[in-house]
């Protein structure tokens, strides 16, 4: 494939997962070597079955999916139904009994396989909680050699699940803390960014354009996040956090970022799931993380208006 740069999307679908795996199934930069899914959003049964509808979507029938950690390292799971619904991609019309299979592998002995067996580096993308990417480095630690970089939407300065933490740091923070601790290069999505990728009407209208149904989709989608995120944070708008991780891969360049410390919370009463993000240096640790700090917004709906409009031809 050249020099396109081969990563295996794991998510937890999820309205902006939906939409990160539309924009990186459109780039010639990237070769999606698996979709592996998650307990977060939804209960990993659902947010199996909504891979298997974006990939009905969007024609990806060539992606394998295979399922994943139907629950936290060592907490009870998590759900955002306030966000996504009871189905976790609630709004657009989509069918019950998708045509896409799911390989009868677990996801985590996968992302081992692909890993371990690829001529080149592979790039992890996690766009929910981080647990099957936790396990498959307990389970096999010699892949991290052959592991790029792992580019994650999670964390932030603040929280929005607690006041502390973010939902996908905070569904599994133990995972977290293994992934952040592994010695691997992180490029690190959190809130601080991702709020400024922030959909309005006017900017639904712009990149929902296209006549093919990938058009249709994205707009009824963008309806119901923008409702559920004004409902719930009375947000005039609501944040495409997992969209930026795949926009770093194609464009890096429409991203400011900094090495800095991250640290993972796993034992506050009150701050479970927080990210310490040393933005001062003020610990004298060694950086872990490259942390999205702003991010040129006008170039990402550009990106997402181009991504969408791909699929007419």
């Amino acid at each position: 494939m050249g020099n396109t740069r081969k990563i295996i999307m794991d998510m937890d679908p999820g309205h902006d997962d939906a939409m990160a795996l539309i924009v990186a199934a459109s780039s010639p930069k990237l070769e999606i070597m698996a979709i592996t899914t998650v307990s977060g959003n939804a209960p990993v049964e659902k947010t199996t079955r909504n891979a298997r509808r974006i990939c009905d979507l969007i024609h990806l029938q060539q992606v394998p999916i295979y399922k994943g950690a139907s629950r936290p390292l060592l907490r009870a799971p998590e759900a955002a139904e306030t966000i996504h619904g009871e189905s976790g991609l609630d709004g657009p019309e989509l069918s019950d009994n998708p045509e896409k299979t799911v390989e009868k592998e677990h996801a985590v002995d996968a992302i081992i396989h692909i890993i371990e067996h690829s001529e080149s580096p592979v790039t992890l993308v996690p766009t929910g909680p981080l647990t099957n990417i936790a396990l498959a480095l307990i389970k096999e630690p010699g892949i991290a050699g052959n592991i790029e970089e792992i580019v994650l939407m999670g964390g932030g300065t603040f929280g929005n699940w607690t006041p502390a933490a973010e939902f996908n740091i905070y569904a599994d923070a133990e995972a977290a803390k293994v992934v952040f601790e592994s010695g691997i290069s992180i490029a690190m999505f959190g809130l601080d960014v991702t709020h400024q990728a922030l959909i309005t009407p006017e900017i639904q209208q712009r990149i929902s354009t296209s006549r093919h149904p990938a058009g249709r989709f994205v707009f009824d989608l963008l309806d119901f996040f923008m409702e559920a995120y004004k409902n719930t944070f009375r947000f005039e708008g609501a944040p495409l956090h997992d969209v930026c991780t795949v926009a770093y891969l194609i464009d890096s360049g429409m991203f400011t970022m900094e090495h800095v410390h991250v640290g993972i919370e796993t034992r506050g009463e009150y701050t479970y799931g927080a990210t310490a993000v040393d933005l001062l240096h003020v610990t004298g640790t060694e950086p872990n993380v490259w942390f999205a700090g702003s991010l040129q917004v006008d170039r990402l709906w550009k990106l997402i208006k181009e991504a969408v409009d791909s699929y007419e031809k």
